[in-house]
């Protein structure tokens, strides 16, 4: 788990928060699991599914009626990370404020980060 005393992961606007907890009522969900995958143009993509229960390792932060799930293998790239949802004419969606993505594609869907400080790149 990767963590710092005292400060939440995440943070989670009330338009998030609102949306979370409605998802997780209407499907009798434990919480929205966010995860990172391979795949898009820049390198990497937001994954989001909603869960029964949360999975070993999860980082669970809870706000109201929502609890969002970061799956361990996003935890440090997902640091300092402001989740919120926005709605418009044209679409509707969560959108990441992410501090640690270094670069993203022209549509926004995916991202790629720099290295993590304290690690080194293998040659």
């Amino acid at each position: 788990m990767f963590s710092i005393p005292g400060k939440t992961p995440v943070t989670i606007t009330a338009a998030a928060e609102r949306q979370i907890a409605r998802l997780m009522e209407a499907k009798s969900a434990s919480g929205l699991r966010i995860g990172l995958k391979k795949g898009g143009c820049a390198g990497m993509e937001y994954t989001m599914e909603l869960a029964d229960t949360p999975a070993p390792g999860d980082e669970v932060v809870e706000q109201g009626a929502a609890r969002v799930l970061i799956a361990p293998t996003a935890q440090m790239f997902l640091f300092g990370t402001e989740i919120d949802y926005e709605s418009g004419l044209l679409e509707s969606g969560f959108k990441f404020r992410n501090p640690n993505v270094t670069d993203s594609c022209g549509c926004g869907e995916s991202i790629s980060f720099g290295p993590i400080e304290g690690t080194r790149a293998q040659v």
